[in-house]
């Protein structure tokens, strides 16, 4: 298995996101070549502003492993984390990050300061245009049905 299979599962759940009318990330963390959890936003769904797609995967890891720290994994997202989840990724310890699509308003990177955990290695750009194709199919559809 490589980054771009693991990465289309991160899309097939990003498009569960999008069926239920949420922000389409999806994610998926792998352990030793086996994904361990998957996830997609729910912040509508939940009602809860941290109910991101990589917040609901450390956790499905976490109780996957009976751990709290995912040094093992890999955590495979198809937006660029947040500020918050960049955050949590470090308290994670997560070996590895891949993401499709940069997020230049509320990307991670915009820090420039280290926020992920000084041994995750960061691998970005993995079927971006995919990843960002989805992401602006979802918010011209919203602004076709409210404008």
């Amino acid at each position: 298995m490589d980054d771009v299979y693991f990465m289309r599962q991160a899309l097939q759940e990003a498009q569960k996101a999008f069926d239920i009318g949420e922000v389409p990330v999806g994610a998926i963390i792998t352990a030793r070549g086996k994904i361990i959890a998957r996830a997609h936003n729910l912040t509508e769904q939940l009602t809860d502003v941290t109910a991101h797609a990589e917040m609901q995967a450390f956790t499905a890891a976490a109780q996957s492993i009976g751990g709290k720290y995912l040094a093992e994994c890999t955590l495979y997202v198809t937006l660029e984390p947040c500020f918050m989840c960049a955050g949590a990724a470090y308290w994670t310890q997560i070996g590895r990050i891949v993401f499709g699509a940069a997020d230049q308003k509320r990307g991670f990177q915009l820090l420039n300061h280290p926020v992920l955990h000084p041994r995750t290695t960061l691998i970005s750009g993995v079927l971006e245009k995919e990843c960002a194709d989805l992401l602006l199919h979802f918010f011209q559809k919203r602004r076709d049905t409210t404008g």
